[in-house]
């Protein structure tokens, strides 16, 4: 049998806890952003503290760097759509994972991967500060960094299933789908173009997510298949 075939996890939950948990909250902290949009001057304060702000932002202005946003900036989205999109992702890679796992690897996966993304994020902003002379001070918001290491445990763990790529009704397998956003990730970020999307989070999250998978003894699903 091939090994990188699609193996359903034996005790599958459409929500499992960990899941469920994270759509739950992050809904409720974007309705406490619109809630409490405005209040405080251009930047409320629930972003002012909860989103993630370059180690330099203070230079800026009145905003700062405070080492809880490394997590607390998941949770903030910087739109409707942005929320959907990002929990969708997370529901539709992750409930097998968390399936597989079970809550507390998964937990733990998932929320190193938000962390790494947000050191990615802060390292590529400091060298834009400071080498590159760029002084926009922007923070980062969304769950797309721990979205991105999810997505790539997905496919490392499940490789040939196939994924319908919209708008093309053509299905893609798991492993080229999550390499191909990798290299456009990749390819966007370093290109610099004028973009509200932190590019480099998304790779830090891969990046970390792999680093994670293949110390648990995961390989990569490009080698020779075994029977």
């Amino acid at each position: 049998m091939n090994s990188y075939s699609y193996r359903p996890p034996s005790r599958f939950s459409l929500f499992p806890p960990v899941i469920k948990n994270l759509l739950i909250l992050n809904g409720l902290v974007y309705f406490a952003q619109i809630t409490f949009s405005g209040m405080g001057g251009p930047i409320s304060f629930i972003e002012k503290y909860l989103a993630l702000w370059p180690l330099d932002a203070h230079l800026a202005g009145n905003v700062s760097f405070y080492p809880w946003q490394l997590v607390s900036y998941a949770f903030l989205h910087g739109g409707l759509f942005h929320l959907i999109l990002n929990m969708y992702a997370l529901w539709m890679f992750g409930a097998h994972i968390e399936s597989a796992w079970g809550p507390r690897r998964f937990a733990l996966y998932y929320f190193v991967c938000v962390v790494g993304a947000a050191v990615a994020q802060l390292s590529v902003s400091w060298y834009e500060i400071h080498w590159l002379d760029l002084r926009h001070i922007a923070p980062t918001v969304g769950a797309s960094g721990g979205v991105f290491g999810i997505l790539l445990a997905f496919g490392m763990m499940y490789p040939d299933y196939e994924i319908y790529f919209f708008p093309f009704p053509v299905p893609i397998k798991a492993k080229w789908f999550v390499l191909i956003y990798g290299v456009l990730e990749l390819m966007n970020g370093v290109s610099g173009g004028a973009s509200n999307i932190a590019h480099f989070a998304h790779l830090g999250g891969m990046v970390v997510g792999l680093i994670l998978m293949l110390k648990w003894g995961y390989r990569l699903p490009f080698g020779k298949k075994r029977t």
